[in-house]
């Protein structure tokens, strides 16, 4: 049997070529050195641009201007010697920014805080070939800024505002769908110079994703919608799963192959860790102290066949994790 190390430069070249994981792609560089040579590090051609996105096609000398962001999502696993003296400790889910090329930050991977401290049993040197890691996704999101053509860096333009968006990279480019701020969905192909508002008579959109290279939106009461988009014609909005109601905020989720929702109910109630103050005024009281608390999830399933959303009853083995930015 012939060495792995000696397979025709071509055949490795090419397996690369159907790596999409970054973690992947630097573990294939890594298996030997002629593995290493034939598959050189290189940008990946499809990804957008990294600093930002102008919907005036830089005419302005400061204008605003979108950024889009990627943030990859990982899980590390502790040496299989650790996991069998530890019981409870099962690895990490994070995420990591790489904002900054010189220093990356992990970022917790339900908001964007960073972890400050670093958990005390986090390694100190983290060793792919100790640690296995695994890309679990990756998080798009969507950054208004104030841009300055000489800042550095994204801190430097001022971040105004955020929002979660599905990518769909092409050959020659690639397909943003996002939130417009007025609750309709908006689309941008690069090399455009504008946004195209979907012209739509629903309620708010709460959450886009991608799945098996086709958008899906929902909107407030559930409603799901898929988003054909096409060279030169405008989009077409086809209903797959009708409105259910009930909760306050839509979440879709791709899981085991289904498109799933998860409808988050929320209530008003006061804060438990403040006390109470009888010098304030009841109404300033009451505006301080009162705050929005999710009280409970369901989950549906989408059939598209009967263009229905159908509750789930048991995740079984699966656990979600649903964000503003991620899920």
């Amino acid at each position: 049997m012939a060495e792995w190390s000696q397979l025709p430069r071509e055949l490795v070249d090419l397996i690369s070529k159907h790596l999409s994981s970054e973690i992947d792609f630097l573990r294939f560089r890594s298996v030997c050195s002629s593995w290493r040579s034939s598959v050189p590090p290189k940008p990946y051609p499809n990804s957008p641009s990294r600093f930002p996105i102008l919907p005036n096609n830089g005419i302005a000398e400061n204008s605003w201007g979108f950024k889009l962001t990627k943030t990859p999502l990982y899980l590390i696993t502790p040496p299989t010697e650790t996991t069998s003296s530890d019981s409870n400790h099962g690895g990490w889910i994070i995420k990591l920014d790489r904002e900054n090329p010189q220093r990356m930050r992990l970022l917790n991977p339900l908001s964007r805080s960073q972890f400050k401290p670093l958990p005390s049993n986090f390694p100190k040197n983290l060793d792919s070939s100790q640690y296995p890691i695994l890309e679990l996704g990756q998080e798009y999101t969507l950054q208004f800024i104030k841009y300055r053509p000489r800042a550095n860096s994204i801190a430097d333009a001022g971040n105004l505002y955020m929002e979660k968006v599905a990518v769909r990279l092409e050959e020659d480019g690639f397909l943003l769908l996002t939130i417009h701020v007025s609750g309709k969905l908006v689309m941008y192909r690069s090399g455009d110079t504008k946004w195209s508002i979907v012209d739509d008579s629903s309620l708010p959109y709460d959450d886009v994703i991608l799945k098996d290279g086709n958008f899906y939106a929902v909107d407030n009461t559930g409603k799901g919608v898929l988003v054909k988009l096409s060279d030169g014609s405008a989009p077409e909005l086809t209903i797959v799963g009708q409105s259910v109601f009930g909760g306050d905020k839509k979440f879709l989720v791709e899981s085991c192959g289904e498109l799933l929702m998860v409808d988050k109910y929320l209530s008003i109630g006061p804060e438990d860790d403040l006390g109470y103050n009888e010098n304030v005024e009841f109404y300033e009281e009451f505006d301080c102290y009162m705050s929005e608390r999710t009280v409970k999830f369901k989950v549906y399933k989408l059939d598209g066949d009967m263009q229905k959303w159908v509750e789930v009853t048991d995740l079984e083995d699966r656990i979600l994790f649903v964000g503003d930015n991620c899920t």
